[in-house]
């Protein structure tokens, strides 16, 4: 039994959101749900590649086939809002900072490339966020969380792109409703690579107050708020624990699909163990 394995309070959890289990048909035998999906989270775990998932929990290519057909499904997306709703429920949420940072991530040369005919190379790598930033091939991960660490929102972009262009689209994301200003942070905060007119300006129409440093050569922002900055770091810390799981911190998927999954397996099991 691997240590990665759910828990049963997470299986419990999760268990009513996947389709009803072929049992007591005829053919192969049926793997169940919750076999399968300790598969995964090993995968996720230990960053190894899928031919080489021991035995204990089944042919890698079934685990796999389920994984994918949940992924186009969107299931594991579906999970996490449901959470997310809990937690607003139980007013877990924390509105006074939400925060918002970016972290590279660095792609294995197996996540590079496309079926033959289906994209240009430059095509396909736009479409599944991959790009060559100064550490190479890699993904830009761009988050949002509240000032606990709950994690609201992820996108990913190529490498190469800066945080700023993605701030409205990781906004968008956001799992909280945010077009009820009861459902806003009072304030917002993010560094020096997120101060620009139109981001101070989205936020400003949404009547969040910004706590972003200004550049050198920009006028200073007398209402900055030090001591509201000081607690930006949740979401760095946020994402060095996401990076714990090594199919996170080095991406090995192709598709983004894939590897947004494994982020969103990730944050389900934060949340659900969250205290």
């Amino acid at each position: 039994m691997s240590r990665h394995n759910l828990t049963d309070l997470e299986w419990k959890t999760i268990r009513r959101f996947l389709p009803r289990e072929r049992t007591g048909k005829a053919g192969r035998p049926w793997k169940s749900h919750r076999q399968v999906i300790d598969g995964i989270v090993f995968v996720l775990r230990t960053g190894i590649p899928w031919p080489d998932l021991p035995s204990e929990f089944g042919k890698f290519k079934t685990v796999y086939n389920r994984f994918r057909r949940w992924v186009k499904s969107g299931l594991w997306l579906k999970i996490i809002e449901s959470l997310m709703g809990r937690l607003l429920k139980e007013g877990a949420i924390d509105f006074e900072l939400w925060c918002v940072d970016g972290t590279v991530i660095r792609a294995h040369r197996v996540a590079s490339g496309a079926r033959k005919g289906e994209l240009t190379s430059d095509e396909n790598a736009e479409k599944h966020a991959l790009g060559r930033s100064r550490g190479g091939y890699s993904t830009k991960l761009h988050f949002l969380t509240d000032a606990r660490g709950i994690p609201l929102g992820v996108t990913a972009t190529p490498g190469q792109k800066h945080e700023a262009p993605e701030f409205e689209n990781l906004m968008q994301a956001c799992l909280v409703n945010t077009f009820r200003k009861e459902k806003r942070p009072d304030a917002l905060a993010g560094d020096k690579g997120y101060s620009s007119k139109s981001i101070r300006d989205y936020i400003s129409k949404l009547e969040i107050n910004d706590v972003i440093p200004t550049r050198s050569n920009e006028t200073p922002n007398d209402d900055f708020d030090k001591s509201l900055y000081r607690h930006r770091n949740i979401v760095e810390r946020l994402i060095g624990w996401l990076k714990e799981n090594r199919r996170i911190a080095t991406r090995f998927d192709k598709t983004i699909d894939s590897y947004l999954a494994m982020i969103h397996i990730a944050i389900a099991r934060m949340i659900i163990n969250w205290d």
